[in-house]
């Protein structure tokens, strides 16, 4: 529901290496031009290797400019903007989800830069118009593939200088430096940036494990082809692999009709927490990358009662959510152990009620629906738009889908 460009697909090459261009072209004064990635069919993870630019053209963090600074006469965007653009988007809620954040972690690299906040930086209209596209079409690839894990390759910055709405700037661009922030990069392999704001942001968002040792075994391998020659191809390689060793997901299952996810436990026993930050203690490990989280209650020695705190995770989020069980928590120590999980294979569509459009969870076994439930999110969000209890919100839908 953005009107003003278009998509144009087509097969080019670099150094011989044949791959896909989409371009990305404007209907105003200024057309810019693009190079994605390109990402086909499902299987279990995603390795991008940085030999390339991420998108080769140098306008891209010149659509960002602070609040103060911003010319009048243009339209501009800010992050509110953007964020109910994407929300009023036909693209499924995980997709927008993924776009918002990308989006709002470039306004936070942004506003430290021009010493503002991210409510507060402006987008160009230009420069936001394709950046919207750019950031879309990532997340839908990401939610359409859904990967169990992405990983990198050290990012590849570039080097010199780039000419943007402030003047000359260095490579990387302030911002790029600000997003990749604890993320590994190198930079000098050629005297032109190779990696953008919108590219870092993408990379930043999407990557579960930055690193250049290849354990998985390659299945697909493509090609997203650049514009500008340099002395490195101006690729990025994208290979559809499965791990080979550790903690696999959505392996075959060994009980026809299910599916089998290893998965890691993680587990303390704490008597020393004020209760209040339980609920906080949950929110931190979630946000860590836990799959689950729960309490049980214990009693430990010298009958003192307490607690245990549980999460369960993927191996991509292991590290994290271990730091956030020690940090977070009283504890001095935890443990952990790899578990098999089954579970019913899942649908999920959008479903038109009378409190508005609703999506619906559904567990199916051998292509047959076994039970189906609403979300609870869209269930909660309809209650309050309407001024329902939730206990009402959730019989009126009970009623209308049987």
């Amino acid at each position: 529901n953005l009107p003003g460009w278009k998509l144009v697909l087509k097969e080019d090459s670099k150094n011989g290496i044949f791959g896909l261009r989409a371009d990305v072209l404007l209907e105003e004064a200024h057309e810019h031009h693009h190079h994605h990635e390109h990402e086909q069919d499902s299987h279990e993870h995603l390795h991008h290797e940085h030999e390339h630019e991420h998108h080769d053209h140098d306008h891209h963090h010149h659509g960002y400019i602070s609040h103060e600074n911003h010319r009048a006469g243009h339209h501009h965007r800010n992050l509110a903007d953007i964020r109910a653009i994407i929300e009023a988007s036909g693209i499924k809620q995980n997709a927008k989800t993924v776009a918002a954040s990308i989006f709002e972690l470039i306004a936070k690299a942004e506003a430290i830069v021009h010493n503002t906040s991210p409510e507060e930086v402006h987008f160009h209209e230009v420069g936001a118009l394709d950046s919207i596209i750019d950031i879309a079409a990532a997340a839908i690839c990401i939610d359409n593939l859904n990967p169990d894990l992405v990983m990198a390759s050290t990012i590849e910055l570039g080097g010199g200088f780039v000419r943007c709405q402030h003047g000359l700037i260095p490579v990387p661009a302030p911002a790029t430096v600000e997003i990749l922030k604890g993320v590994k990069t190198r930079a000098g392999r050629v005297q032109h940036e190779t990696t953008t704001p919108t590219g870092a942001a993408i990379l930043a968002s999407l990557v579960d494990e930055f690193s250049d040792t290849k354990n998985f075994t390659i299945l697909k391998t493509a090609y997203g082809v650049g514009h500008r020659d340099m002395e490195i191809p101006n690729l990025l390689r994208v290979h559809w692999a499965e791990r080979d060793a550790g903690i696999h997901s959505a392996t075959s299952a060994k009980i026809p009709g299910f599916i089998e996810v290893a998965a890691i436990q993680i587990e303390c026993n704490i008597d020393d927490m004020n209760p209040e930050l339980h609920g906080y203690v949950m929110e931190k490990l979630f946000d860590a990358g836990a799959s689950d989280v729960w309490l049980t209650p214990i009693i430990m020695k010298k009958n003192r009662s307490a607690m245990t705190l549980s999460a369960l995770c993927n191996e991509a989020a292991f590290t994290n959510v271990i730091n956030a069980m020690m940090t977070e928590t009283s504890t001095f120590g935890l443990r952990y152990w790899r578990v098999d999980k089954l579970e019913f294979a899942r649908d999920s569509r959008l479903v038109s009620t009378s409190l508005g459009q609703i999506r619906l969870k559904s567990a199916m076994l051998e292509g047959k629906t076994v039970k189906t439930k609403p979300e609870y999110e869209d269930v909660k969000k309809a209650a309050e738009k309407a001024g329902l209890p939730l206990i009402d919100a959730y019989r009126i839908l009970a009623k209308e889908l049987e």
